[in-house]
């Protein structure tokens, strides 16, 4: 039983790296202190070390909720706001292949980082930028 208990663990290791850098920059609406940065680590790190699936999915949702509806314009922030839709995004595809409702709870937050995404593209295609 406790096996099956962490096994969300095996879905951490994208965001547990890549999302305490980008929320700090989120949250800061640009490039972050060194403390806001340490927070954002030590926050990931409790909430694997130390957390349940539940509070590790609280802290995806509370991570997508920093993501904005409209890419912003700053490309600091933009960039951090693309990571942590990605991030996020990826996370909840793989929630897919566990078992209970957590696939399907992250039903919206996937569609509105979805929403996101495309609409950095195709500003990005607009642009002549990258996609």
């Amino acid at each position: 039983m406790r096996r099956q208990r962490l096994r969300w663990l095996g879905l951490t290791a994208e965001p547990e790296r890549d999302l305490p850098y980008a929320l700090a920059v989120l949250r800061a609406r640009g490039t972050p202190a060194g403390e806001a940065v340490r927070e954002q680590r030590l926050l990931a790190e409790r909430s694997v070390l130390h957390g349940t699936e539940r509070s590790w999915l609280r802290y995806l949702d509370d991570a997508a909720l920093q993501v904005p509806a409209i890419p912003p314009a700053d490309p600091v922030v933009r960039a951090a706001a693309v990571v942590v839709a990605e991030v996020v995004l990826n996370h909840h595809r793989l929630l897919a292949g566990f078992p209970g409702p957590a696939y399907d709870d992250a039903a919206l937050e996937r569609r509105r980082m979805r929403a996101f995404l495309a609409e950095v593209h195709a500003e990005d295609r607009a642009q002549g930028g990258a996609t």
